[in-house]
């Protein structure tokens, strides 16, 4: 059970729908709905949630496409004092069966028809029938008034997001309403804020970045335009027919947005590009540049409930990520956790009131992210003499493609676990469409034999398909060194060249 007492305030959507009633809050396929007509629908959902047995202290994990009946339970469950857990649809039933279970969710909302599965023992509900459209409203929450949280304590926690560490298990990162509010505030303060925004969510509503678009816009009182999936076609017709003025994207969405596109210029309507999810390569950049695109990069992480440095509309500096929000302190420290001067290369580390309160049920990844108060990304970068964060590699490692977190250590493990494998080593390798792709170099046991194919299709079993190797070479041995540690860089400079 989560339970926390600090300062609070009024519970956002509930009050939003005080203060901007008629206002629009969300466009989803055919929904479109104000704030009022949000809070009722949200209202009822909290009340079949509590007749469910949901209370207060729960973990309540969503498993859910994105969709309206998404966004209703997440704004649901602060009604009860529930922390949401969202769960990463692409993972396999043995990644989610582990994060139900480390979490100790009480209970899973589901729209996947393999959702009573994945842990047999624990309630399931299914999402449609609680979202179903209630003719009578939004109904009293059963059990009495009493159940409703008016306010939300800034300190209890909102959500527990997993991210992948390099351990090869996911941490369940703790986000405190007071996490997601200055997150808010702090972006705001940086990309403006104009009453007509139309922030569009064509990412997954399971990540970070995309739960936030629904948090700051009833934070805001502008309006959140929600996507299934991202369809480069959808997104760029969004911003011509729906007025869109941010929308947040990765390299790879942004280049088949304008490969769809062609040459017809976006709208100036069109007042923010947030792109993140990695360094975006030199030449998008300046084809956005060219074409007028407003982009703005930004580096981020879950742990500090997404934002961390975001570049200013109008600013440029190539190869930066954008200097720390108005909320928060970034700086560069050495292997001695000692600040180092600008232009130096060491580990990025954070530190204000959006950064995680630790990791759930985890005191020793907790201890080794957070010392002195500052959080520790594992990732490494510098800072100019202006400011100026620039991200050189990420988590040493670690792997993103399409805008998804990879750690070789996860890939790995799945590898090891073939009878015919003795060791593996997953890498990075460059490519055009992902920014990068996984690949993995094996080595079997004595007399074992095993072909690429088969050990493709045992990954497949095991990992996310994003995470599955799309090369695998077989190697005699893997290159160690005098202590024994796996030297991944040394297999990745030995990658054949003409890797295809």
């Amino acid at each position: 059970m989560l339970l926390a007492t600090g300062d609070s305030m009024p519970e956002w959507l509930r009050q939003r729908a005080r203060i901007s009633p008629e206002r629009l809050a969300l466009v989803c396929d055919s929904d479109r709905w104000s704030y009022r007509e949000l809070d009722d629908r949200v209202s009822t959902v909290a009340s079949r949630l509590a007749a469910a047995g949901v209370k207060r202290g729960d973990i309540v994990a969503l498993l859910a496409a994105n969709g309206s009946g998404f966004v209703q339970i997440v704004h649901a469950l602060p009604r009860l004092g529930v922390a949401l857990l969202p769960l990463n649809v692409r993972l396999t039933p043995a990644e989610l069966s582990w994060q139900l279970h480390d979490a100790g969710a009480a209970f899973l909302v589901s729209d996947r028809q393999d959702a009573g599965e994945l842990s047999p023992a624990l309630p399931r509900l299914s999402l449609a029938e609680l979202t179903e459209a209630a003719q009578d409203g939004g109904r009293e929450i059963a059990g009495g008034e009493s159940n409703v949280m008016e306010t939300v304590d800034l300190s209890a926690v909102h959500s527990v997001i997993y991210t992948s560490g390099t351990s090869g298990r996911p941490k369940g990162a703790m986000l405190t309403y007071g996490n997601h509010l200055w997150s808010a505030i702090g972006s705001a303060l940086n990309i403006g804020l104009r009453s007509d925004d139309r922030w569009l969510a064509c990412m997954p509503l399971f990540h970070v970045g995309g739960l936030s678009i629904l948090l700051r816009s009833v934070i805001y009182g502008t309006a959140a335009f929600v996507h299934q999936s991202f369809d480069a076609e959808a997104v760029n017709r969004a911003i011509d027919e729906e007025r869109i003025t941010i929308i947040s994207a990765v390299s790879t969405m942004l280049l088949r947005m304008l490969e769809a596109r062609g040459e017809r210029p976006y709208p100036d309507t069109l007042r923010c590009v947030l792109l993140g999810g990695g360094p975006a390569p030199g030449s998008l950049l300046e084809e956005c540049e060219r074409r007028g695109l407003p982009v703005v990069q930004t580096y981020g992480l879950t742990e500090a409930a997404s934002q961390v440095t975001t570049m200013a509309p109008g600013d440029s500096r190539p190869g930066s990520a954008g200097r720390p929000l108005f909320t928060t302190e970034v700086r560069i420290e050495n292997a001695n956790d000692e600040a180092v001067a600008a232009g130096e290369t060491g580990e990025i580390v954070v530190r204000g009131p959006t950064v995680t309160p630790g990791y759930l049920n985890n005191p020793d990844a907790t201890a080794q992210a957070l010392r002195d108060g500052w959080l520790h990304t594992g990732d490494i970068g510098y800072l100019d003499n202006d400011n100026y964060l620039y991200v050189l590699d990420r988590r040493d490692d670690l792997i993103v493609s399409g805008g998804e977190n990879v750690y070789p250590t996860e890939v790995e493990e799945a590898l090891c676990a073939h009878p015919a494998v003795l060791e593996a080593a997953v890498i990075s390798l460059p490519d055009e469409e992902w920014g990068a792709r996984v690949a993995a170099a094996v080595a079997l046991r004595d007399g074992a034999t095993a072909d690429v194919n088969e050990l493709t299709a045992f990954c497949r079993r095991r990992l996310a398909a994003y995470k599955t190797p799309r090369e695998i070479r077989v190697v005699d041995e893997l290159p160690r060194n005098a202590a024994g540690k796996l030297l991944r860089r040394t297999v990745r400079d030995e990658w054949p060249a003409d890797s295809a």
